[in-house]
C-alpha cells in the first residue's frame, strides 16, 4: 500500500526534516518544498501497524515538526 504524508514544519526545517524522513523504513522519496505543506513524501507500508508507526511514533515527534497530514492511495 502507499501512503503521502504531508509535513508542516517550522521555518527554516523543511529541509533537515525532509532528509530525516528518507532515512526511515518504508519512504521512497521526500521533498522540501514551497507552499502549502512543507515536505512531502511517499511511503510504502504492507500493515496498516507500520504507516501509524512511522507517522505517529517517528515523523510527528521529530523536532521542528509541527504537524502531519497522511493520504492512503486507493488501490484500483
Amino acid at each position: 500500500m502507499r501512503a503521502y504524508v504531508v509535513i508542516t514544519a517550522e521555518p527554516g526545517k523543511s529541509k533537515v526534516i525532509a532528509q530525516a524522513v528518507m532515512g526511515l523504513p518504508g519512504v521512497r522519496m521526500a521533498d522540501a518544498c514551497w507552499g502549502v505543506g512543507d515536505v512531502y513524501s511517499v511511503c510504502d507500508f504492507t500493515e496498516w501497524k507500520q504507516l501509524s508507526e512511522l507517522v505517529l511514533d517517528k515523523v510527528a515527534s521529530m523536532p521542528g515538526v509541527i504537524k502531519t497530514e497522511t493520504h492512503v492511495a486507493v488501490e484500483n
